[in-house]
């Protein structure tokens, strides 16, 4: 294994290592709404406890200037009205659930659709919309990590026996520990335990990348590479068919070789939305995060890399992106950013015998990690 490869499994093997508790519902009015930094090497790093949310990522370019380059908001409270999840942590399950429901041991469970006629990202309040408590911030010469915690409750995204939406089952503790490694190195651990039932759990970091800037335009000049060979097609709603298709000859292929991104957006209705398979390793000495993706932007030599234990992400770019009243008064449209959202297959619990599970049993622990490496040349 390369250097690398031996760093990114010690570093699995230690999230692994730890575990969360909690076993009482959080209340948003206990907690107030604030802005938190980190900072270590080139990386600066800016966040909010509303939606444990990374509100920004200053890096600088192959000549030293610094940019912003994630979309987001100056104030925190502008986070109470987003609706397009600006580097939110989203779940219980992210992205889509068909029919806003699911049957999990013989229970069904009706959720409230905010997508069509399915369930987005968790529902209408989702963890994307809850204040999370800072449970640890530690910024020295040799550390720099912030953790941030919350307290699902059983029934949540419920409306009560009149509405006949029962929310997701079990009590549930989740965590999300962001933190700024050596080489400008950026980790993003999220756990979730549940305390009484089994539950689907998917969560994802939904951060909006422009490596430009975030008030340089669009994205469709980056080149990116994503280390798939398949997709999941979906239906007129975005929900999978089930199915898996190889991205060869299409316009989903970024395989074969790195490519701008908007040299085939034309022939993807909309933009591109959808969940790619990871090309996943065998065998005991393989590393137990997989390259995923690698974004480029020559104008300012930015490059990202991603590396992932998840077994799908979703690539998005900002297709519905409209007018948005970002930070330092830019406005955000169409393809303003583009997401790279490690996760779960979407509505896989409606597709127990097609996608890998994401139903966690009391005792054990769901845990996703995602980094990313920041360089320019």
């Amino acid at each position: 294994m390369t250097k690398l490869s031996v760093f990114f499994t010690l570093f699995l093997f230690q999230a692994l290592s730890f575990a969360s508790h909690g076993h009482c519902k959080a209340e948003d009015d206990e907690v107030a709404v604030k802005q938190y930094e980190l900072q270590k090497g080139n990386l600066k790093l800016g966040f909010t406890n509303y939606g444990a949310t990374l509100n920004s990522v200053t890096f600088p370019d192959r000549h030293g200037k610094l940019a912003d380059i994630s979309l987001g908001f100056d104030n925190p409270e502008d986070y109470k009205n987003d609706t397009v999840y600006f580097g939110n942590i989203v779940g219980r399950v992210a992205n889509r659930i068909g029919g806003a429901g699911f049957k999990l041991n013989g229970t069904y469970y009706k959720l409230p659709a905010n997508d069509h006629n399915n369930t987005l990202h968790g529902g209408p309040k989702g963890f994307s919309d809850v204040v999370w408590k800072v449970t640890e911030l530690v910024q020295t010469s040799k550390q720099a990590h912030i953790t941030f915690s919350y307290d699902s409750f059983d029934g949540e995204e419920g409306f009560g026996s009149l509405l006949h939406f029962t929310g997701f089952p079990g009590d549930l503790s989740v965590t999300v520990t962001y933190m700024i490694l050596k080489h400008n190195i950026l980790a993003i651990r999220m756990s979730a335990t549940p305390l009484t039932k089994a539950t689907p759990v998917n969560l994802a970091y939904h951060g909006y990348w422009n490596l430009g800037g975030h008030d340089s335009g669009t994205i469709l000049n980056h080149t990116i590479h994503i280390i798939s060979h398949s997709y999941t097609p979906v239906d007129d709603q975005l929900i999978p068919t089930g199915q898996f298709a190889m991205v060869k000859g299409t316009p989903y292929d970024f395989t074969t070789r790195p490519r701008q991104i908007g040299s085939r957006i034309d022939e993807v209705e909309g933009g591109y939305d959808i969940n790619y398979v990871i090309a996943r390793k065998i065998g005991p000495l393989e590393p137990h995060l997989e390259k995923t993706a690698v974004v480029r932007d020559e104008a300012s030599g930015r490059k990202m890399e991603l590396w992932t234990n998840q077994p799908g992400v979703q690539f998005y770019t900002g297709n519905m992106l409209d007018s948005v009243k970002g930070k330092g008064g830019v406005t955000y449209n169409k393809y303003a950013g583009l997401c790279l959202e490690t996760q779960g297959f979407p509505d896989a619990v409606n597709h127990p015998n097609n996608f890998p599970s994401q139903v966690v049993e009391p005792g054990h622990t769901y845990v996703h990690v995602m980094v990313f490496r920041f360089t320019a040349a």
